[in-house]
């Protein structure tokens, strides 16, 4: 489709919006949806069953929003995967006490970290990981930034995985239908935004700091671009 060759990275309105704002409330319930609809979590459990090893004890999910979709993922995940200490990172403060005692219900612990990303690194010090993710969060940032991001996620854990949307006519053509399902004009405009910053082909294998790792990048069902960084394993 002309115009979706190469990624363009603009301002979405959620961003600007602030934490309370019945927009942002409405826009966030609409995320919700269209996680949903990409079947985000069921790809995420698989990415990183595929991708981690053995049960891992520390997880980071980089731009976790109000933990929703991560406690979906580990829904799927904590009967193999008992006791994780999950990181949920994001530049606003969502998680709510009841999300937390639902990741206590599963036998994960999770601890909310309010912080611009750059700025958490700045201060985190030595802080290391068994795995880090990212949903629907790293097509937010034009790609140098994405090369400073990912020059500095590879130190603190093993293994990297993003779900991000898929940037193809199909995919464009599809968000711009999400009024079909009730969403409101946040999520309406926000949506087609996203997938032209979304990625395709290696994008993100290209933007990795370095290609003696393991990368893994593809499609993944009909609106989904996934990638894996795994690091060697005698590092």
């Amino acid at each position: 489709m002309p115009g979706l060759a190469d990624r363009l990275v603009q301002p979405e309105i959620l961003d600007g919006l602030a934490e309370k704002d019945p927009r942002a409330i409405a826009a966030r319930r609409d995320l919700v949806l269209v996680n949903r609809l990409m079947f985000q979590q069921a790809i995420m459990a698989r990415l990183l069953g595929d991708h981690v090893a053995s049960p891992p004890r520390r997880i980071l999910e980089i731009g976790a929003g109000d933990g929703s979709f991560m406690l979906g993922v580990a829904r799927r995940l904590a009967p193999r995967w008992p006791g994780v200490e999950l990181t949920l990172l994001d530049r606003a403060d969502l998680v709510t006490p009841e999300r937390r005692a639902a990741f206590v219900e599963l036998g994960w612990r999770a601890k909310a970290v309010t912080a611009d990303i750059f700025d958490w690194f700045r201060a985190a010090g030595d802080v290391r990981f068994d795995a880090v993710t990212a949903n629907l969060f790293l097509h937010h940032f034009a790609d140098a930034d994405l090369a400073r991001l990912l020059s500095k996620l590879r130190p603190i854990a093993p293994v990297f995985v993003a779900a991000e949307p898929r940037r193809t006519g199909f995919a464009h053509s599809a968000s711009r239908l999400l009024w079909a399902v009730g969403a409101g004009e946040v999520a309406r405009h926000d949506a087609p935004a996203s997938v032209r910053a979304g990625f395709r082909g290696s994008e993100l294998s290209a933007l990795w700091p370095t290609k003696s790792d393991r990368l893994h990048e593809r499609g993944a069902g009909l609106f989904t671009h996934v990638f894996a960084a795994s690091r060697a394993e005698d590092e």
